[in-house]
């Protein structure tokens, strides 16, 4: 492990490429909330507690032994970075996270990047999954995916959310060619999130289908450029932002009401997710709008509804349509096209650039060798993947 780390001096603005912190109006929601007191898992390709921004956000020791291997160091920087978008402090000229005051608790799951040496060792995500449902984080980010279903990790999050967990998961990044229906998100009682630009757009790379629930900032922001962790890199496009400032929403808002349910955190989300389209119609390309937590906090008054009905009870009881089940099947047409969303300079975003090919890449949920075993089966199993 890496210990001091500091942005180059190159990077020392990287607060400044944060265009989305003004367009949320995150000083005005600090005054209210910074997420103190929420702990957010991040499953990932884990997190360097190192940084100048993270020192001090990280809870390493509150991950079990059986699924802590590598926890805190970081392969390629995806994790850290998403873990600096969530609860970073911007100390020392770090990235700035939009929930300052919540906790990260670090998970490394398997994927792609994961050596040969270290993969038996690696918790697989459905373990992982577990263990966070086990432990008294409120919030689990998945910043990753694949168009595989595998019954252990809906199972994991099935019982996540019966430990009355909030989870996010990124959409997926290959809209222009693929347009998979990406898992996690797609399965039952996770929040899939697209990504949009700051005029409100969703992202030409952001994955479709109804299993877009919500959208948030995710074009043009900064990211590690690798794992050396010693400079960031602009411009990055990906729903893994998306997710990762999701959850940070979240976390601003639980930390407001903290007898809030996960189920009411989400159903303020909803609410007050920006949109210009009916509410019981949302959209194959945004979901209900584009979030904006600071709607929540400014309204002491608001209403967040029955603390045990899903707000997403509809989406979780129909199958899942929109993506394609195989590389080759042509990506369907919708009534709902990207467009510019009605208050989208308060609302988190998106946009049509392609996504980035480094910290932003679509990390696999399994193995190579895995997908390889069970990809013959997914276009049979992929047709009813978000039956609750």
């Amino acid at each position: 492990m890496s210990s001091g780390l500091a942005p180059s001096a190159a990077a020392a603005d990287v607060q400044s490429k944060q265009w989305y912190l003004n367009a949320m109006d995150a000083q005005d929601m600090w005054k209210a909330s910074t997420g103190a007191g929420v702990k957010v898992a991040v499953l990932d390709t884990g997190v360097n507690p190192d940084t100048s921004s993270l020192k001090g956000q990280v809870l390493g020791d509150e991950v079990p032994e059986a699924v802590s291997h590598n926890a805190t160091e970081d392969y390629n920087g995806h994790g850290t970075s998403m873990a600096e978008l969530i609860a970073g402090t911007g100390a020392g000229g770090g990235m700035q996270g939009l929930a300052p005051g919540a906790k990260i608790v670090p998970y490394r799951v398997l994927s792609k990047g994961v050596s040969s040496t270290d993969r038996k060792k690696t918790p697989s995500v459905a373990d992982a999954i577990k263990a966070a449902a086990d432990s008294d984080a409120q919030i689990i980010n998945m910043s990753f995916g694949s168009d595989i279903i595998d019954p252990d990790v809906e199972k994991a999050i099935k019982y996540a959310h019966s430990k009355g967990k909030l989870m996010f998961a990124a959409t997926g990044n290959d809209a222009e060619s693929k347009n998979f229906i990406g898992y996690p998100a797609a399965y039952p009682y996770v929040v899939g999130v697209a990504a949009a630009d700051d005029k409100g757009k969703v992202g030409a790379f952001s994955e479709f289908g109804n299993y877009v629930d919500l959208a948030a900032p995710g074009l043009n922001v900064p990211y590690w450029c690798d794992a050396t962790l010693r400079s960031y890199c602009d411009e990055g496009d990906g729903t893994s932002m998306a997710s990762s400032i999701a959850s940070a929403s979240a976390a601003l808002i639980w930390s407001a009401h903290p007898n809030w349910t996960a189920n009411q955190v989400l159903r303020s989300l909803i609410d007050t997710a920006s949109r210009d389209w009916p509410k019981n119609k949302p959209s194959n390309y945004l979901g209900y709008g584009l979030v904006r937590p600071r709607k929540v906090l400014e309204n002491s008054d608001i209403n967040p509804g029955p603390a045990a009905t899903d707000p997403l009870s509809f989406e979780n009881g129909t199958g899942v349509t929109g993506g394609t089940a195989s590389p080759s099947a042509p990506a369907p047409t919708s009534s709902q096209a990207p467009k510019n969303t009605s208050g989208s300079q308060t609302a988190a975003a998106g946009s049509t650039s392609e996504s980035s090919d480094n910290t932003t890449t679509w990390v696999a949920l399994a193995a190579a060798g895995a997908v390889l075993v069970i990809g013959g089966g997914a276009f049979a199993l992929i047709r009813s993947r978000r039956k609750a």
